[in-house]
């Protein structure tokens, strides 16, 4: 929608009651205020009011002001699981102003970066997701019982026994403006992912919210759990997210060059950007893989199905998905992320640590084509290429001496970020699990 007037049109043509009034929080998860139609003129003129110290991340105390959710007009959207309800992205304002601990907020000042120099990031995201049940022990399994073969990946009955869920999901992706091009079942039992066009790296984060809030609830109609969480099962693959990159001009994609010398068909600028990520990569963890649990997806081994399938070597290849990214020909993917990060702060922090590779004109050196889960830890030294953190701490740590990609936050964001983050490895490390009391409640 272009304008208050179209937007009221739009409302009264799709017989729409509600409009859900919608931003994230420091997680990424999705809050909204729901407002009757005949009052969107004051999320677009004035914005939706929240107390600003009951959202985890926005730095604002109990005695604080308001939270204020402006809507972004251009993002109004149905929800077509939703019959009679529609959805406005917000962007946060307190008193009066853009507000820099807002997720999306955060995002756009790294979007100006790149509009400064003419260009426009392009993002394409790979949501993997997980379909679960849980049994009367509160365990959890595969939603489908029959979904138990060893190597599932792109199995036609896996993918076939949950048609109803996922021929809903797409086409209500489908209606509200994503672009599904393939389906597919993925290398877990009961894992699956979506896939849809890319678009400028705004709308992407946007789109993804979207089909998080989707895929969630049509689960729970049909009494699944959808579940982004990277590691569900110890001995199986995990959920990624993984992210496409090229930048653009308007005109072409400056990613792209077919005079490359390596045969990539990636430009200078590209192998710059590329090794801004490699470089800043135990800090991006921080923010790409941002649970306890990524960390347990990041591991080096095997899996039932053969590969972990893990980018944990901090380095490039070809066509290889064992470094953290591949280069499909023209542009880069970014395998690092998983589904429970905030997609918007993940991609801020991703520009500014590609654009310090661009200014700096960073050297990614020397790519791999191996598979390097094959090799020893002896192997990877001699040939220079590092490993991600393999827990939060660590790439916490990174995070807090990593001055580009903790400035793309913002000193305020970043400091509730890690504080938040240090807390929860806390309770974790302070947790007594299962496996602890099974191995040494009568072991001493």
């Amino acid at each position: 929608m272009k304008t208050l007037e179209q937007a009221e049109q739009f409302i009264k043509d799709n017989n729409v009651k509600y409009v859900l009034a919608q931003f994230v929080d420091i997680h990424g998860v999705a809050k909204v205020k729901s407002v009757p139609s005949a009052h969107l003129k004051d999320i677009i003129k004035t914005g939706a009011g929240f107390a600003g110290g009951a959202i985890c991340g926005m730095g604002i105390q109990p005695n604080g002001p308001d939270y204020m959710a402006m809507g972004d007009l251009s993002t109004l959207s149905l929800i077509p699981w939703q019959p009679g309800y529609a959805r406005v992205i917000c962007n946060g304002h307190v008193n009066g102003e853009p507000y820099n601990f807002d997720s999306r907020v955060v995002l756009k000042n790294q979007i100006k970066r790149l509009e400064e120099k003419g260009w426009t990031m392009f993002t394409g995201l790979e949501p993997e997701f997980s379909l679960l049940k849980k049994d009367e022990h509160g365990h959890i399994h595969p939603f489908e019982d029959s979904d138990t073969l060893q190597k599932p990946c792109y199995d036609y009955k896996g993918i076939t026994r949950q048609s109803v869920f996922l021929e809903k999901l797409t086409e209500s992706l489908i209606e509200v403006g994503l672009d599904v091009y393939q389906i597919d079942h993925e290398d877990a039992n009961g894992q699956f992912e979506i896939n849809y066009t890319y678009a400028d790296c705004l709308k992407s984060a946007d789109d993804f919210i979207m089909f998080k809030m989707a895929a969630s609830e049509i689960a729970n109609e049909l009494g699944m759990i959808c579940t982004y969480m990277p590691k569900p099962f110890s001995n199986r693959p995990g959920n990624g997210m993984h992210l496409h990159i090229s930048i653009g001009d308007g005109e072409k994609c400056l990613f792209h060059d077919d005079s490359d010398p390596a045969g990539h068909g990636l430009s200078k600028l590209a192998y710059h950007f590329m090794a801004g990520l490699l470089a800043h990569a135990p800090a991006l963890c921080a923010l790409a893989a941002p649970t306890v649990n990524s960390y347990k997806r990041l591991v080096v081994g095997r899996s039932l199905s053969g590969a972990t399938w893990a980018p944990a070597y901090i380095t490039y290849g070809d066509n290889n998905r064992s470094t953290m990214v591949r280069i499909p020909y023209g542009r880069i993917e970014m395998r690092l992320p998983d589904g429970s990060c905030n997609p918007y702060l993940t991609t801020a922090a991703i520009i500014a640590a590609g654009l310090d590779g661009v200014e700096r004109e960073l050297d990614p050196g020397e790519g791999h084509n191996t598979n390097l889960y094959d090799l020893s830890p002896m192997e990877l030294r001699e040939k220079g290429i590092d490993i991600l953190p393999q827990n939060l701490h660590e790439a916490l740590l990174a995070l807090e001496k990593d001055s580009v990609v903790k400035g793309a936050l913002g000193e305020g964001l970043a400091n509730e970020f890690l504080e938040l983050k240090h807390m929860e490895w806390v309770e974790y490390m302070r947790h007594v699990s299962d496996w602890e009391i099974d191995r040494y409640a009568e072991f001493y």
